[in-house]
């Protein structure tokens, strides 16, 4: 009997212990398909941005001219070249060996971290790759707005910047002072990003009236980080056309004893060669000429290196008679365009028209296909030699050549000299 009762019992033990095994598991298991499933459905993404310009067309003594609180905005979108710039001005890399950056830092400690509100969503910005990291996807402007005592130029801004600091990041080192010291750097990041948005042709507004607990709490930032500054930036509201800011007086430009030269850079949508577009507009900025980057699709392209650049144009909207250098760069992706009637005919209008038609790696076999190169002493890469022999060309596997206002060089290696060429050519040297 005794027996009995004790068998009883252990069977209604295991019972028990069975029917709540049936009852957790499934809510352990939904929950676990639940976050695996949010994480396939929601990828938060990273954003390669295009590597800064390094020479503009304004100087620093125009653009304190220029630079205004500006509260109304137009409707018009940023793009993330643009967004890129304005970031690595607040807090861009400088010197990679000792990672210095374009505003001074306590003891270089950098307590500051940046916040880009966009429509698309909130990221923020990652100094050393020169990135931006999606925090959540969904615009919080208008949230944003809200905590900051409902000012509508935070809801109208195409992109609201937000400056987080971390005084306890310095306090190891300053104790007291460290406060001082992180609004203090909030201030430097503050002006180089206003004074970068005047050289973008960009209007802002730094806001710092706002419930901090909220902007905190609607950017998800780290216990550590508190929200200092917000500044609202976008284009702004009735902005003059070139046509009407070129009559201004004194001029927005610089160099005003001739007209700013244009240049467009064509690239394929991926596996271009990075040197190639990124050197050769670098050294074209510096001389004072406007690119402008095309592509089969616009948006983000990335080259074979792994470099991200901002397409504006499509190729096929390219006009032409709008640019005083047609530029084709290399790399593996260009071959989208060896038989593109639309780049093929572009080439040849641009040597029709005297515009500089350039060319480097294996984008000159888009000249030679489109007929340009007959009698005309180019170069290449090597794997393209023949093929501009065919078309008629001298070949020579220099690096650079320049013949008349065509100019091929052979790769990643050249295209220092290569960029030199072409705004020595746009000069009319």
């Amino acid at each position: 009997m005794f027996q009995k009762l004790i068998w009883r019992f252990g069977k209604m033990k295991r019972l028990t212990i069975l029917v709540i095994l049936l009852m957790v598991l499934p809510a352990v298991c939904l929950g676990q398909y639940k976050r695996s499933h949010q994480s396939r459905v929601l990828p938060l993404k990273i954003v390669q941005l295009s590597t800064p310009t390094l020479y503009g067309s304004f100087s620093l003594e125009w653009a304190l001219v220029e630079r205004r609180s500006v509260r109304e905005f137009a409707g018009r979108p940023l793009d993330f070249e643009q967004i890129g710039q304005l970031a690595w001005a607040g807090q861009g890399i400088t010197e990679k060996r000792r990672g210095l950056r374009t505003a001074p830092s306590a003891g270089a400690i950098y307590p500051i971290e940046l916040y880009f509100a966009t429509p698309e969503g909130l990221f923020v910005y990652n100094p050393d790759g020169h990135t931006l990291k999606e925090v959540f996807k969904g615009d919080t402007r208008s949230r944003l707005a809200k905590a900051a005592l409902k000012q509508k130029c935070v809801a109208d801004a195409a992109c609201d910047i937000i400056i987080a600091g971390s005084a306890r990041k310095l306090a190891a080192r300053y104790g007291n002072r460290a406060k001082r010291y992180m609004l203090l750097e909030a201030g430097h990041v503050a002006q180089n990003i206003h004074l970068q948005a005047v050289c973008l042709g960009l209007g802002s507004v730094p806001v710092a009236v706002f419930e901090t607990r909220e902007v905190g709490r609607i950017c998800n930032l780290p216990a550590n980080l508190e929200p200092l500054y917000i500044i609202c930036v976008g284009y702004p509201a009735g902005q003059p056309t070139t046509e009407e800011a070129e009559k201004q007086d004194p001029p927005r430009r610089v160099d005003t004893k001739r007209r700013v030269k244009t240049a467009v850079l064509i690239v394929a949508r991926e596996n271009f060669r990075d040197e190639e577009l990124f050197e050769t507009r670098r050294i074209l900025d510096g001389a004072g000429v406007q690119t402008v980057i095309a592509s089969s699709r616009t948006g983000l392209v990335r080259g074979m290196l792994g470099g991200g650049a901002e397409a504006r144009i499509l190729v096929n909207d390219i006009v032409v008679d709008d640019y005083d250098a047609i530029i084709f760069v290399g790399g593996p992706g260009a071959s989208e365009y060896f038989n593109s009637p639309v780049a093929l005919n572009i080439a040849r209008e641009a040597a029709n028209k005297q515009k500089v038609l350039a060319a480097i790696c294996v984008a000159p076999t888009v000249l030679a296909n489109a007929g340009v190169l007959k009698g005309v002493t180019a170069t290449s890469f090597l794997s393209e030699r023949v093929r501009l022999i065919r078309a008629g060309a001298r070949y020579t596997g220099a690096p650079v050549e320049r013949d008349g206002l065509i100019i091929t060089a052979s790769g990643p290696m050249a295209a220092i000299q290569f960029g030199r060429a072409i705004a020595e050519a746009l000069a009319g040297r």
